[in-house]
């Protein structure tokens, strides 16, 4: 068995898009159309061939998706969690469980999908400032 994607249904495909590509660095890997079906499939990964990040966006979809925590988040890793929650923040991005153990952080997307990043092999020795920041939100 070979894991192929994760769908996640989004309400703005360019917000998403910019989330994913400028903030996450994700690539866009293919798209389509559907007329008939009146709705847009993106592909992302982190590489071509990689894993992928199904966004589909219905385009008559008028009303917000319910949060949907039994969907539990999608996993990244990171070669320096440090670095790179410190690279998200400078994008604008709020880190809601940051990295205090070295090992894990939260941050959500526009759509309010939890994305869990993981420090790659040993845990990074704690330090600050983020040993002492706080959760903020849920993730």
């Amino acid at each position: 068995m070979k894991f192929l994607h994760t769908m996640v249904r989004v309400q703005d495909l360019d917000q998403s898009l910019d989330f994913f590509t400028q903030k996450l660095d994700l690539v866009e890997t293919k798209r389509k159309d559907y007329e008939d079906g009146r709705f847009t499939l993106v592909y992302l990964a982190t590489a071509p061939g990689e894993p992928e990040v199904e966004l589909t966006y219905n385009w008559d979809q008028d009303t917000a998706y319910s949060e949907g925590r039994n969907f539990g988040h999608l996993a990244f890793s990171v070669e320096n969690i440090y670095e790179y929650c410190q690279m998200l923040m400078d994008k604008g991005v709020t880190i809601l469980r940051p990295p205090r153990d070295g090992h894990m952080a939260f941050i959500r997307t526009p759509d309010q999908i939890s994305i869990e990043l993981l420090q790659e092999g040993e845990k990074l020795p704690v330090r600050e400032p983020w040993a002492s920041m706080e959760n903020k939100g849920t993730w």
